[in-house]
């Protein structure tokens, strides 16, 4: 099986990282990749499942622009849709009419929303969630889960990071998640002070697991949250439109007050929404957020074209099926190695360890062969999958999977076995 190589790519890193900050920042940056120099770092084309670097090679794109494609790239409907907007219009002036459309069907498509509110990243609408919850409460403090990521506003990132006070995060209490009783003690502890409880609808870390509720957990959250007056904030950024159409909440059987959406909305054009309940929103209404380019009408008409072919395939049910077809074969793969390769949250976004190694320097070598073959893996987030990944791609997956195992096993030999 042919072993990639990225001399361009890594050639226009090196020019890059003289004219930019760090090269290549935040998510997209490759010191996450390990060994970074099995990895390409610059997409020459996309289309459907597949992405090509500019040294030519073809993956298999299983990250999904980590999250935002989801009907594959290129959708020729969702391209059509934009397209047929461009012409119109995109960043004008006054609103476009589209908006108004493409908040009926969304209020009309997840029960929870009675109103919708659109910007342009997850973090816009995250930030806006709480501000709103702490318009309609008058409290100042944010319960959120340990490990939880909301963006990169001060008040969500770790203390300690670069540009973060401690004043930042002075309000933020961090709590253990699937954890009722320390959830009822910090509620107990803080009583009256919590505007809202911000949380994704199941705990989906880097460098972890993911987890879903135990039974009867957001059951109780919510009994608590409405008995205190707290807001429930769902972050379904992430996770939103890959386990139901209506709102991952409703895959886990409670109610928000608010939902917070952006990677799967649009197919990869820049849009982000929060939806809410109609109590909420007189106190949206008071809270000025706003942004330049948050009124772009393109952006809005993929977003509609793209929920209403999800609809229309039920993509969340087929990612989910999909997904678990791939994954149920890679273990056995893996097993017929020596190796137990743990699979974890839903199938339509798992996480992946090989748990033969703790350190998971042994998973990180088996993604990076992966991904030299042309499965592109990484080895500390959760991973996508999308309508575009067919039977042909998950074969193709399992044939790249199997060599890879084969790589590391006579690489390390019987090191890691359990």
């Amino acid at each position: 099986m042919k072993i990639y190589n990225y001399k361009k790519s890594h050639a226009l890193f090196k020019k890059a990282a003289e004219i930019i900050p760090c090269g290549i920042y935040g998510h997209y940056s490759p010191s996450p990749l390990v060994p970074a120099t099995a990895y390409p770092f610059y997409t020459a084309k996309a289309k459907g499942s597949r992405i090509w670097d500019v040294d030519g090679n073809e993956f298999i794109d299983y990250m999904c622009a980590y999250g935002p494609m989801v009907t594959g790239y290129g959708n020729p409907k969702i391209e059509a849709a934009a397209a047929k907007q461009n012409k119109l219009g995109n960043c004008t002036t006054a609103v476009p009419p589209i908006m108004v459309e493409l908040a009926e069907y969304m209020t009309d498509l997840i029960p929870c929303a009675d109103w919708a509110f659109f910007a342009k990243n997850g973090g816009d609408v995250t930030n806006y969630a709480v501000m709103v919850a702490r318009a309609a409460t008058g409290r100042d403090k944010i319960l959120m889960i340990s490990g939880g990521y909301h963006g990169v506003s001060p008040w969500m990132q770790t203390a300690g990071h670069h540009g973060v006070m401690d004043d930042d995060k002075k309000n933020v209490i961090a709590i253990k998640w699937n954890d009722i009783a320390q959830f009822e003690k910090t509620v107990s502890e803080n009583k009256g002070k919590i505007a809202c409880f911000i949380s994704s609808p199941y705990h989906h870390p880097v460098f972890c697991d993911n987890e879903y509720p135990a039974d009867g957990y957001w059951q109780s959250i919510e009994k608590i949250c409405r008995r205190e007056g707290i807001v429930i904030i769902t972050d379904d950024i992430r996770a939103g439109f890959r386990l139901d159409m209506r709102g991952s909440n409703e895959f886990f059987g409670y109610k928000s007050d608010l939902i917070c959406y952006c990677k799967a909305l649009a197919n990869g054009y820049p849009i982000s929404a929060l939806v809410g309940s109609k109590d909420l929103m007189n106190a949206a209404s008071k809270v000025f957020y706003t942004g330049s380019y948050w009124f772009s009408a393109v952006p809005m008409a993929a977003a509609l074209a793209n929920l209403k072919e999800m609809k229309r395939t039920n993509a969340p049910a087929f990612m989910l099926k999909q997904g678990e077809k791939l994954l149920n074969s890679m273990v056995k793969i893996a097993s017929n190695y020596g190796y137990d390769l743990k699979v974890s949250g839903a199938p339509s976004m798992p996480y992946l360890r090989i748990t033969n190694d703790p350190s998971l320097m042994l998973h990180q070598e088996w993604c990076a062969e992966c991904t030299k073959r042309g499965a592109y893996f990484t080895s500390h987030h959760n991973w996508f999958i999308s309508t575009a990944h067919d039977d042909k791609d998950i074969k193709k997956t399992w044939d790249i999977v199997d060599d890879a195992f084969k790589a590391i096993k006579k690489k390390f030999g019987d090191e890691f076995q359990l």
